[in-house]
């Protein structure tokens, strides 16, 4: 069935303050399709369904929940990192976790991560968010900051190898980071807050850029430790829909930081975001059936996929013998930020054994395309 993505309020004519969504009619209220009782306050974009307030509260919650028994994401007595970031995502995961873990008992120890990259006037900001969701939740709260962890900010690393390249920093640096504060929280799982859309985005870059090794990882919802160092991690929130969860903070009038990172806006990520948006557009169930799509993915046999070890250097998990977090910071410490951008596997006996570089292969790494 073909449901139409639009937001529907029933209350008012005035704009929606959700981007994205419209404003509609008053003429005919619509009573919840669920409770037929209360007036409808919104239509879902997953499902289609005119729900009232608390209707759609229960429906939200109630399938991340029946997400977390179908795949046995967490055992009673668990300590569980949630990765927070002060977004919508991670605020609405904070809240549902706390929220079912009490309802249904699941015996979780409940804790809030979170990772400070050094982005002035954007991370700062919104951390203060994470600090009052501290105190709102009642959860204890670690911060590890990249400054602390690898000597480097991003505000730094930025300066140094411009906005092209400055999210593959970001990235790789921030997952080691939470798994470094994992392990100094001693927790046993951390739980992400990617939505439905984060999944369905991850699917298409990695068909994009013909990547089967991570397209057969990305739509794990949970992802069991292959080494030392590593936490395990899940993914609550996969099935739920971005719009949904815009909602659902909007609702419960919940406590969340709204501003988009200032170097993302040339992230690879924004063309998949917007080519999937495209496709909502016109068929709501989209979402699903990319991720489903990725789910049932098969690989013929012969095909090569890289072997899982470890970094020679710092022990993290790697299919190389430097893991990329260590490249990259060998990139910036030794002035050539194209170190750890694209594939120079061969130079990494060089760097443990600490050989110098040809001034040629310098040359070609020091220069950046700004």
């Amino acid at each position: 069935m073909t449901t139409s993505p639009a937001f529907t309020h029933t209350a008012t004519r005035r704009k929606s303050p959700l981007s994205g969504f419209r404003a509609a009619p008053v003429e005919m209220p619509v009573l919840c399709s669920s409770c037929v009782d209360k007036r409808a306050v919104l239509k879902r974009p997953k499902t289609g369904h005119s729900l009232c307030k608390e209707c759609f509260f229960w429906a939200f919650e109630e399938e991340v929940h029946q997400t977390i028994l179908a795949a046995k994401l967490f055992r009673h007595g668990e300590t569980v990192g949630i990765a927070a970031s002060g977004g919508k995502d991670s605020t609405v995961l904070a809240h549902v976790m706390k929220l079912l873990n009490e309802r249904y008992d699941y015996g979780l120890k409940l804790m809030l991560l979170s990772v400070d990259e050094g982005i002035t006037g954007y991370r700062d900001d919104s951390l203060e968010t994470v600090k009052r969701n501290q105190q709102q939740y009642e959860l204890p709260l670690k911060i590890v900051s990249y400054e602390e962890l690898y000597g480097w900010t991003m505000d730094a690393i930025v300066q140094q190898v411009g906005l092209k390249n400055n999210c593959t920093f970001c990235g790789v640096f921030r997952r080691q980071a939470l798994d470094r504060g994992a392990i100094m929280l001693k927790v046993d799982k951390i739980c992400t807050g990617h939505n439905a859309d984060d999944v369905a985005e991850t699917v298409l870059m990695n068909v994009l850029r013909g990547d089967i090794a991570r397209l057969r990882r990305c739509t794990a919802i949970s992802t069991a430790s292959e080494g030392d160092g590593v936490v395990p991690r899940c993914k609550p929130l996969k099935y739920a829909y971005e719009k949904e969860i815009v909602l659902y903070a909007y609702f419960k009038k919940l406590d969340y930081f709204s501003t988009e990172c200032i170097y993302s806006p040339n992230a690879y990520r924004g063309h998949a975001r917007t080519f999937l948006k495209d496709l909502e557009s016109v068929r709501p169930s989209s979402i699903m059936d990319v991720i489903h799509s990725g789910e049932n993915l098969s690989v013929r046999e012969g095909v090569k996929m890289p072997v899982q070890g470890t970094c020679n250097r710092c022990g993290y998990i790697s299919s190389q013998a430097l893991c990329k977090s260590c490249v990259l910071l060998e990139g910036l410490n030794r002035g050539l930020p194209k170190l750890g951008i694209g594939k120079h596997h061969r130079l990494h006996d060089k760097i443990l054994s600490q050989t110098p570089l040809t001034e040629k292969e310098e040359r070609k790494l020091r220069s950046v395309d700004f």
